[in-house]
């Protein structure tokens, strides 16, 4: 691909994981109903394992022990770059029957969730898969004025 046509190029996932763990917020995917519910939330990680926290409802309901999908981006419109990190895995409310450590180590992350209310739930997101994409600019095309763009 020559250079002025940009490229979208495969992120390696132990970068997928150091990009997982630079931001907080994500958007968690789940099937509820016949329906797919795609829900923003905040997050931590636990060495590769992702951790949400929430409260009692839909998303606990169809996420709970479910497979689910988890997505982090960052964009920048500017230079129309970015990334975007995709994990599928298994999410499991933590609760009573979970091993101490467990429960321990998914307290210990520090998850602070952005919206009002109750968020004292507790998933862990185990990755079954990550992937990641870079997009790449290129050269604006000949005769375009690179100040149009903001």
């Amino acid at each position: 691909m020559d250079s002025s046509t940009g490229s979208l190029d495969v992120i390696p996932v132990d970068e997928c994981y150091q990009l997982l763990a630079s931001h907080e917020v994500g958007r968690i995917g789940v099937t509820l109903r016949h329906r797919v519910l795609i829900i923003p939330v905040n997050y931590g990680m636990d060495g590769q394992t992702l951790i949400v926290r929430t409260h009692p409802g839909a998303t606990l309901t169809a996420a709970a022990h479910a497979n689910v999908s988890f997505q982090v981006d960052d964009i920048d419109r500017t230079t129309r770059s970015g990334w975007s990190v995709l994990v599928h895995g298994l999410a499991e409310e933590v609760g009573d029957r979970h091993w101490e450590d467990v429960v321990r180590r998914t307290h210990a992350v520090e998850v602070r969730p952005w919206a009002p209310g109750e968020h004292g739930r507790w998933l862990r997101i185990i990755p079954q898969g990550v992937s990641g994409r870079r997009l790449v600019p290129g050269d604006l095309p000949w005769g375009v004025d690179d100040r149009a763009y903001l």
